[in-house]
């Protein structure tokens, strides 16, 4: 089956979150190892489940993607800024683990926990929200 290139560059990125977490998994394993409490950094901990998870969302949309009735433009204006935002939140819990400067980046207000938080919500659901309508329109209401 030949996919459509917002699906190609889905499953890419599923697959580069992927591999992310395996190794953002061995910077877990080494800060557990290495802390007098065992534990890794909150941050780095939350980075590593976020890779995984965001794997399998990134499939999510590239499969819905195979199914859209939008122009190329469309579909990979959808599911490239959903996964702009899956990528920038990974490393952003990435950075602040690494510098392990937080147990909750919600604990101050700044640009990052307002403004960044408003676009990524709307970026995220308004991109999914159009490619899952065009899996739903042509498969579902016919």
């Amino acid at each position: 089956m030949e996919l459509n290139l917002a699906a190609k560059i889905c499953v890419t990125a599923s697959g580069i979150y992927l591999l992310a977490g395996m190794l953002i998994g061995i910077l877990k394993y080494q800060r557990t190892m290495t802390s007098p409490e065992h534990r890794a950094p909150v941050y780095v901990d939350i980075a590593h489940r976020a890779a995984f998870m965001y794997s399998f969302a990134a499939l999510v949309v590239g499969v819905l993607s195979l199914f859209s009735p939008w122009p190329p433009a469309v579909q990979l204006g959808a599911a490239g800024v959903v996964l702009l935002y899956f990528t920038l939140t990974i490393l952003g819990y990435l950075r602040h683990g690494l510098r392990d400067d937080t147990d909750n980046i919600f604990a101050e207000r700044n640009a990052t926990t307002t403004w960044f938080m408003y676009t990524l919500i709307a970026a995220e659901i308004g991109g999914l929200a159009i490619v899952l309508w065009g899996f739903v329109s042509t498969q579902l209401l016919r």
